[in-house]
């Protein structure tokens, strides 16, 4: 499959009034898909879906909580009422909360995996009945992170919810398998990428989580690739039917890599020397 079987289809991309999904958005436009620009943030998503009309595409801004299930169901019915069948589903919203297990509140739990989680779940919930029924090539996506791949404390909610995405991702993959559906189901583990996430996320009130937000954002300035080029990396691996789909493709085979490695071994958590040193711990023999 080829970028070319997207043109004309519906895209359906979730936090997409900024950063990966933006770009998702934007370039899904360029192949000529009508494009569901969808995000909590409905003044983001109205700039995105005016600036792909301005360009010549069609798209529309939706509001949605994805933390929200009646929300999700909002956002489905909206769409298929608007423009029918959905070709590709890209489940792209997310959010980065900082700071200890136990020093999260109740509602910064329950806010992070609800977005992270429960807002894939019940995008799928919402979206593939009618992605089956139809019978015709569509695609699901959903956003984990190469962090998925591995452990950092201080960012606990938000890896293990990578990690779960993954698990999901895969066990979506052999679900349309069973029902022998022609929908492609894809984990998509994005690399350093410069988006708001860190800008955007919270932190409990101690200063370590503080600093270490301020330094994963700093990192992501400095190294990370644009949301758009992200995004020119990441749709055409989705249209090819390809399970795990990067931005880095080098860097995700060394966390798999690790992560194996580790699992074979039955190791104990750590963390690599690089990452002690930038969080200021000390390390043995120094």
């Amino acid at each position: 499959m080829s970028m070319e079987a997207l043109r004309g289809g519906v895209a359906v991309i979730t936090g997409a009034g900024s950063g990966i999904g933006e770009g998702l958005a934007r370039v899904a436009a360029e192949y000529g898909m009508k494009v569901v620009v969808a995000d909590i943030a409905v003044d983001r998503a109205q700039s995105v879906a005016s600036a792909i009309v301005e360009q010549g595409g069609e798209a529309l801004a939706v509001k949605v909580d994805v933390s929200t299930p009646d929300s999700i169901d909002a956002l489905a019915a909206t769409v298929h009422e608007h423009w029918g069948d959905v070709t590709l589903l890209v489940n792209n919203a997310g959010v980065e909360t900082l700071g200890f297990t136990w020093e999260l509140s109740t509602a910064q739990w329950e806010k992070t995996l609800n977005i992270n989680i429960h807002g894939a779940i019940h995008g799928v919930r919402a979206f593939a009945p009618r992605m089956i029924a139809a019978g015709k090539p569509a695609w699901i996506a959903n956003t984990a992170s190469i962090g998925g791949l591995g452990m950092m404390p201080i960012q606990t909610s938000y890896i293990l919810s990578k990690h779960a995405l993954i698990s999901f991702s895969e066990c979506l993959y052999l679900e349309m398998q069973i029902k022998q559906a022609p929908i492609r189901v894809s984990a998509i583990l994005p690399g350093p990428v410069a988006t708001r996430i860190f800008q955007d996320g919270g932190t409990t009130i101690d200063t370590g989580s503080e600093q270490h937000r301020v330094l994963m954002n700093a990192m992501l300035e400095a190294d990370g690739i644009s949301g758009y080029e992200a995004a020119q990396r990441i749709l055409p691996q989705i249209a090819a039917g390809d399970f795990w789909v990067s931005t880095h493709p080098e860097i995700t085979r060394e966390m798999a890599a690790g992560r194996a490695a580790h699992l074979t071994a039955l190791g104990n958590p750590a963390l690599p020397v690089e990452v002690l040193r930038g969080m200021g711990l000390s390390i043995d023999g120094e």
